[in-house]
């Protein structure tokens, strides 16, 4: 599950902190692991902390406090919307609602295509881009009203050859 090219990867985040610090890296470790599965498991947190040389239930911890970790299996492109306070003003949870109805799923769930996954997520830092939302844990998208937000779900589509 856990390569040796993997672990390669681990150990130039860990050479970056002092030797007795190397459980720094455990987000970027977590990070690693999610870019190659898409998801982080069990296994694979018991493999950080082994790496780590720290228990796993504080690898766990850390997966389970920040929402960019995936824990289950998604879709090929997650949709995170931001539904803090400044976004929902100004169109969040319209946004939210919207991409529910034109996918046919609800939040917290992945197309039976196993394309998209849609989440709420924390704030993006991007308030005055409102309503704002992420793509996949890398590309920020601002002022998503539902043109702009049916654009996305075309581009998307077309990029995989799909109508």
């Amino acid at each position: 599950m856990i390569t040796e090219a993997t672990k390669a990867r681990f150990a130039r985040e860990v050479a970056k902190y002092p030797p007795e610090q190397k459980q720094s890296a455990v987000m970027a470790c977590l990070s690693i692991v999610q870019q190659e599965q898409g998801w982080v498991n069990q296994e694979s947190e018991a493999v950080i902390a082994d790496y780590l040389g720290m228990p796993q239930i504080a690898v766990h911890e850390v997966t389970t406090f920040y929402n960019m970790y995936n824990q289950q299996p998604v879709g090929k492109y997650k949709l995170a919307v931001c539904t803090n306070l400044p976004c929902q003003l100004r169109g969040g949870n319209q946004a939210l609602q919207h991409l529910e109805a034109r996918l046919g799923i609800e939040m917290g769930e992945t197309t039976p295509d196993g394309m998209f996954t849609l989440q709420q997520c924390e704030c993006l830092g991007a308030c005055a881009d409102a309503p704002a939302m992420l793509v996949s844990d890398r590309h920020m998208c601002s002022f998503m009203d539902n043109d702009k937000l049916d654009q996305l779900l075309a581009g998307l589509r077309a990029a995989e050859g799909r109508p």
